[in-house]
């Protein structure tokens, strides 16, 4: 292989990992004129643990990266969530808002997310698969906690070529181990909430379907006893003969450390309907899991020339254990935040810029994600999650307002009763 020269080796900013946080931050930077390498260690298509349901948060970002999200370009689309619990179902469409479309989207990970890496290439920036990244280089002058980030050293190609990539400016999103923030000396916060997700996929008649569904009922029936787990299971359908099936549990539950969730999937589906298929004969990979790191988990967003996005600064929410929008916003934000501090003239002045990013996920997310840790603790009882599994369902009003606020699918300036109250909560809440 050729040796790269010294222009190859350097850009304006370097995005570690090209999930869906880094391939939306390194397509709005590329959108921008700055130039932009996007380094990801494995190759497309690539598996990741995923539900591969989509919200209307997430189907705004890939319009504003200018994907085709039409069914003929292959997107399976939904019109809002079914949820089963008590032996009650009720089907709530998303809401009809200004501020986003009234439909989700489901799409297979390994697919989804090289479209994006794709667009981002498409929009300038340069990618480079097989590209694993091994730890930060940084100015040699390091003041107190080490020096500024200047770039990245990495192996590339399947010979694991050592090879020195430089920027003033870095993004991690490199996902929950985030190994690059590690070696920055920013740590996960282990009182923010976590939470973990498996799931497989079936061969099955229910693949083609217009509502996500969502199980809350979850039982740990260790020791003749039977509590309820503060989480819910899923079935997407993938339109393409098979469903995503899977669950995920948040950490406030005493059971996170002792069950085998991957044990806890294959027992929930074989309590479902025969005619469903959801066997082992039909199942079409292994099960597979993954954590999901929530509510800002890893902070502070911003340190010595890094910003953090994505799960690798803990922003799926804690509320529904969504993750694809915020990682796409995150990476949006950042983006901007990055072409902004970008044009100024001063290094005084470009990091002031580039502080105002913490501040900004902040003021987007802050009190949102606060009232989520609360409500974490509160489903953390079982009691109380048997409660709203058991009866939650004979209100539907209520579980209109409760979509609105789980999907955090609101109006911010408009917008009926319940989005007032949830953005005036979100707004009165500290943000931490």
């Amino acid at each position: 292989m050729a040796e790269t020269t010294a222009s190859e080796h350097t850009a304006d900013v370097i995005v570690v990992g090209a999930g869906p946080a880094g391939s939306t931050a390194a397509y709005h930077l590329a959108q921008s004129g700055l130039d932009v390498l996007l380094l990801e260690k494995s190759s497309f298509p690539r598996e990741k643990v995923c539900g591969d349901g989509l919200t209307p948060r997430a189907v705004k970002q890939l319009v504003a990266m200018g994907i085709d999200v039409s069914e003929e370009a292959g997107w399976l689309r939904n019109k809002g969530l079914r949820i089963i619990s008590g032996g009650q179902r009720l089907e709530l469409d998303w809401p009809q808002l200004a501020s986003y479309p009234d439909y989700g989207l489901v799409r297979n990970r390994d697919d989804f997310d090289e479209q994006l890496a794709r667009q981002a290439e498409k929009a300038g920036a340069r990618l480079h698969e097989l590209c694993n990244v091994t730890g930060p280089v940084r100015e040699e002058r390091g003041g107190e906690g080490g020096g500024r980030i200047v770039g990245v050293a990495a192996k590339l190609g399947v010979e694991k070529r050592p090879v020195t990539f430089r920027a003033p400016v870095v993004v991690a999103a490199d996902g929950n181990s985030s190994r690059l923030s590690l070696a920055m000396g920013l740590h996960r916060d282990a009182k923010r909430p976590m939470g973990v997700a498996v799931r497989t996929y079936f061969t099955t008649p229910r693949h083609d379907d217009d509502y996500l569904e969502s199980w809350l009922e979850l039982w740990d029936r260790r020791g003749g006893q039977e509590r309820l787990l503060p989480g819910y299971g899923w079935v997407f359908g993938m339109g393409d003969g098979t469903s995503n099936v899977g669950l995920g549990v948040l950490n406030s539950s005493p059971a996170f450390r002792d069950l085998d969730w991957r044990e806890v999937l294959r027992t929930w589906c074989a309590g479902m309907p025969e005619e469903w298929g959801f066997t082992p004969d039909n199942m079409t990979g292994p099960i597979r899991g993954a954590a999901l790191p929530m509510a800002f988990n890893r902070k502070p967003h911003y340190a010595r020339g890094l910003l953090l996005i994505g799960d690798a600064g803990g922003l799926v929410n804690p509320f529904n254990g969504e993750g694809i929008a915020y990682a796409m916003e995150s990476g949006r934000l950042a983006a901007e935040v990055i072409g902004q501090a970008m044009a100024r003239q001063s290094p005084v002045q470009r990091e002031l810029a580039l502080r105002g990013y913490a501040k900004t996920l902040r003021d987007t997310y802050g009190g949102y994600y606060t009232l989520g840790r609360a409500f974490v603790r509160l489903i953390g009882n079982p009691r109380v999650m048997r409660i709203a599994a058991e009866r939650g369902l004979s209100h539907p009003v209520l579980m209109r307002f409760l979509l609105k606020l789980l999907a955090n699918l609101t109006d911010p300036n408009s917008g009926d009763a319940a989005d007032r109250v949830i953005n005036g909560l979100a707004k009165v809440t500290p943000r931490s």
